[in-house]
């Protein structure tokens, strides 16, 4: 009922700790509190949130305009809505070095397990887009040493993602890699790698854990989980597709109401109330209100 009953601090201690054994670590994103409980409940490891799909639900592109308040809050609704944890997308950390330390306590706060933070200039753009512009790489730099300055948990993740690679090609995204490690990174995100070989290259040349990120209709492949483990990477991310499916469905069932006027075709496509109710744990909340307002009124 409610919340999460495990603690971000204990979310977070357990994550570092899988993520430690090597074994790839899947992780959906959530595009509501709901559909990261539903992610849990079908086994997943973790929750990914998407700054695409932060954006997306505010009816805006993923061009860095959304705020650290925003991120924050919507963060907070999905993390404590589940028992796993959470990586956050942060952009290019919401400013100036100083920023992107407030960004790091803020997001602690906030429950998350992790997130990571991008060399792009500013404002950014979506990773798999044509004409990206990174940061130079003392920029990177100061970026990932000030988040390590500011982390308070030493088990809240700080991952660097790097750009780079559609910019000046793969050795320079090692190279951009091996940096932000040196700067403290736990983790790298090399965005937009185009095969498994350029996944193995990064492996070779990187000691702490890789993320891969299969986003549908993108510059990279979309490759298996197998197949992803089967190099060494460590973590999965679909980060959009969820609210993908969930759009396109949407889209379908209106052109139903616009052509049959119900949707009675539709209703084998439907969560069913009674999973509905389930998910949300319906019957412990009415447990709950009656075991305290069980009462008789004395006549």
């Amino acid at each position: 009922m409610l919340y999460a009953q495990t603690s971000p601090t204990e979310k977070r201690r357990a994550f570092r700790e899988r993520l430690s054994s090597g074994e790839l670590l899947r992780f959906p994103g959530a595009f509501n509190p709901l559909s990261a409980r539903l992610i849990e409940r079908k086994g997943f490891d973790g929750v990914y949130i998407s700054g695409a799909v932060l954006s997306a639900d505010l009816g805006l592109p993923d061009i860095g305009l959304t705020t650290l308040t925003e991120v924050a809050g919507r963060g907070e609704q999905i993390a404590r809505m589940t028992e796993l944890p959470t990586i956050i997308d942060a952009d290019t950390g919401f400013g100036e070095p100083m920023n992107v330390a407030r960004t790091i306590q803020t997001l602690e706060n906030a429950g998350i397990a992790g997130m990571h933070i991008e060399d792009q200039i500013n404002p950014k753009r979506c990773g798999h887009l044509d004409g990206k512009a990174v940061v130079d790489e003392q920029t990177a730099i100061k970026r990932i040493r000030a988040a390590v300055d500011a982390r308070r948990d030493p088990n809240f993740l700080i991952m660097a993602r790097t750009d780079i690679a559609a910019v000046d090609g793969l050795d320079a995204a090692i190279d951009r890699a091996k940096a932000l490690v040196d700067a403290g990174a736990d983790a790298i995100f090399p965005e937009a790698m185009r095969d498994l070989s350029e996944f193995e290259a990064m492996r070779k040349a990187i000691s702490v854990p890789l993320l891969a990120n299969m986003t549908e209709f993108g510059k990279s492949e979309l490759f298996s989980s197998q197949q992803l483990a089967d190099v060494g990477i460590n973590i999965v991310i679909w980060p959009v597709s969820m609210l993908r499916m969930a759009m396109g469905a949407t889209a379908r069932a209106l052109d139903t109401l616009n052509e049959e006027g119900h949707l009675t075709s539709k209703l084998g496509e439907m969560q069913h109330r009674a999973d509905l109710y389930e998910l949300i744990d319906y019957e412990g909340y009415n447990h709950f209100d009656t075991s305290i307002f069980n009462f008789e009124i004395a006549h």
